[in-house]
């Protein structure tokens, strides 16, 4: 089995989305969390890297799709 780098992946995609406004959208993190599932399974590395983009996202910044993402995210990597 090969080892997956989409981990980097996940890290540049989110760079690049917050680079544009200085914030993320709930559609681009879920184009992130694509790149985490796209071979099928969450790896422990891509879980870690979205939780460190989680942690950059504000407070004031979750409206509700945000909401609706994250929890979409805690349901797959924490069960």
């Amino acid at each position: 089995m090969t080892k997956s780098y989409d981990y980097i992946e996940m890290a540049f995609r989110s760079i690049e989305c917050f680079s544009k406004d200085g914030k993320l959208k709930a559609h681009e993190l879920g184009q992130v969390l694509a790149i985490a599932e796209r071979d099928g399974t969450i790896d422990q590395n891509e879980i870690r890297v979205l939780r460190k983009i989680i942690g950059k996202i504000k407070p004031s910044e979750v409206d509700r799709a945000m909401r609706d993402k994250l929890q979409e995210i805690s349901n797959k990597i924490n069960n």
